[in-house]
């Protein structure tokens, strides 16, 4: 074995290693998560129920303004400005988060975020020990694309909480999801660290390969403040009903932020990255051009990825029609991930074409 070769497979051994590491530092991150929530179950700030029925909360607070008028001080309640979002939203606070506004839940809060950091420092140093020993872009079959996926995921999710965006409730799914994709990856989906068949030697995987995944990893994330948004929106319905929800529904649903809020988060994050996906079909194409003589030749992997495109094109047309805002639209975004999820894994497992890298 040549010295270059030996030192290849080391760099694979140490990215095994690290991405194993990476995901015992999530475990460790979800069980605070998981202690997060159920200090913060314990709190009794900013009850949705109470803002529903017009109780002041810790959440909403009573505002005032004092104006002066005549030689005197009038006292004016200071009216409050409410963002609708959907068709029929409701005037509802943002719950108090995860923590439930208890310290002893914000501490585990504070730790599981940090512990995710950590995990997130390691896989992507897995990441790039892996790219190190096959001297190439680190996405050239689904394990390795995998591995890539779930940190970017992580580091998009990160980008939040360091632009002080309140979406620290993700952190229990997000986790999870990342455990459940490194699992696969390790058991189901590895590989190998091989070289690529020549098609794919080109700058373009490192352009349109890694917008792709930049896409998928947003994608997610606005699937799930989707997802939440439709429970959320049921929860906030049984409240204005008179409905009395289930215990364990009400002391989760009453702490992620108002449907109204989840619906404009997942809104933003989708329309922000559709123009990236929009490139990604489009470099994906002159990189065919080149491949293979052809722009577009029906593949599955490009139909599917054509498809996607007209779901969340949808979606975003729904948004802007009066309507179709709300639960409609929050379902035709999440048929849109279900497309993307279907062109990520069914196509690649399933189907053979021409894109068909998966590696297993």
């Amino acid at each position: 074995m040549t010295l270059a070769a030996a030192t290849n497979e080391n760099l694979a051994h140490i990215s095994n290693v690290l991405i194993y590491s990476s995901m015992a530092v999530y475990t460790l991150a979800f069980f605070a998560h998981i202690a997060e929530w159920v200090f913060g179950s314990r709190s009794k700030v900013g009850r949705t129920a109470a803002a529903l029925t017009g109780t002041a909360s810790a959440a909403a607070p009573s505002v005032t303004v004092q104006v002066k008028q005549g030689g005197g001080t009038a006292v004016l309640d200071k009216p409050k400005v409410v963002t609708r979002s959907a068709a029929g939203t409701r005037d509802v606070p943002d719950g108090p988060g995860a923590a439930g506004g208890t310290e002893k839940g914000d501490l585990y809060g504070r730790i599981a975020v940090s512990l995710t950091v950590l995990a997130f420092l390691i896989e992507t140093g897995g990441v790039v020990a892996r790219a190190m020993s096959v001297q190439r872009a680190p996405w050239g079959n689904m394990y390795e694309f995998s591995i890539t996926f779930s940190s970017v995921a992580v580091g998009a999710y990160l980008a939040f909480l360091l632009a002080k965006k309140n979406v620290r409730w993700m952190g229990l799914l997000l986790v999870t999801t990342v455990l459940l994709d490194l699992g696969i990856a390790t058991t189901v989906l590895y590989t190998n660290s091989d070289q690529l068949v020549p098609a794919l030697h080109s700058y373009w995987l490192w352009i349109h390969v890694s917008t792709a995944i930049l896409c998928g990893a947003v994608f997610y994330l606005g699937a799930v403040g989707t997802l939440l948004y439709l429970f959320r929106d049921s929860y906030e319905n049984k409240l204005a009903r008179g409905v009395k929800p289930g215990s364990f529904a009400t002391s989760v649903l009453e702490r992620l932020p108002a449907a109204a809020s989840l619906d404009k988060f997942s809104y933003r994050v989708n329309a922000a990255v559709f123009p990236l996906w929009t490139f990604t079909i489009i470099a994906g194409a002159i990189w065919a051009g080149d491949a293979w003589g052809r722009y577009w030749g029906w593949d599955p992997k490009e139909v599917w990825s054509f498809i996607t495109w007209v779901a969340y094109a949808c979606y975003l047309h729904a948004r802007a029609t009066a309507g179709w805002k709300g639960r409609k639209a929050a379902t035709l975004a999440l048929i849109a991930f279900g497309c993307w999820l279907f062109n990520y894994y069914g196509v690649n497992i399933f189907v053979t074409g021409k894109h068909s890298y998966a590696g297993v």
